[in-house]
C-alpha cells in the first residue's frame, strides 16, 4: 500500500499515457477537437496536414463564425493549429476570414 501523497510504481500520468499521433489523419482529428473546444465555433474542415520544423503538426482548420441567409454570405475562418509530437494543442491563430461564397484569389 502506499502512503498518501506517493505515486504506485508501474503507473503513469495522463499526458505520459497520451500517444503520439499517428498520422495526418489523427493529427487532424485532434487538432480539430481542440480547438472546437476553445473558440465554440461549428466546425466545416480540415483544409490542410503537415508536419512542423520539430516533429508536431500544423493543421489548417475551418469553422463557421457567423451564419447568415443566404448561406453563401456566411463568414468562415481558418485556423491554423499547431500540435507538439504528443497531440497536444500548442497554440492557434486565425490566419484567414472570408464569405462562403467568395471565390479564391
Amino acid at each position: 500500500m502506499t502512503a498518501p501523497g506517493e505515486r504506485r510504481r508501474g503507473t503513469t500520468s495522463t499526458t505520459e499515457r497520451r500517444r503520439a499521433v499517428r498520422g495526418a489523419g489523427d493529427a487532424a482529428r485532434r487538432a480539430a477537437d481542440g480547438l472546437a473546444a476553445l473558440v465554440q465555433h461549428r466546425l466545416e474542415g480540415v483544409s490542410a496536414v503537415r508536419r512542423s520544423e520539430d516533429d508536431g503538426w500544423i493543421v489548417n482548420v475551418d469553422v463557421l463564425e457567423l451564419a447568415r441567409i443566404p448561406d453563401t454570405t456566411s463568414l468562415l475562418a481558418t485556423y491554423e493549429v499547431e500540435l507538439d509530437p504528443a497531440g497536444e494543442l500548442l497554440q492557434y491563430r486565425r490566419i484567414a476570414r472570408y464569405r462562403r461564397g467568395a471565390q479564391d484569389q
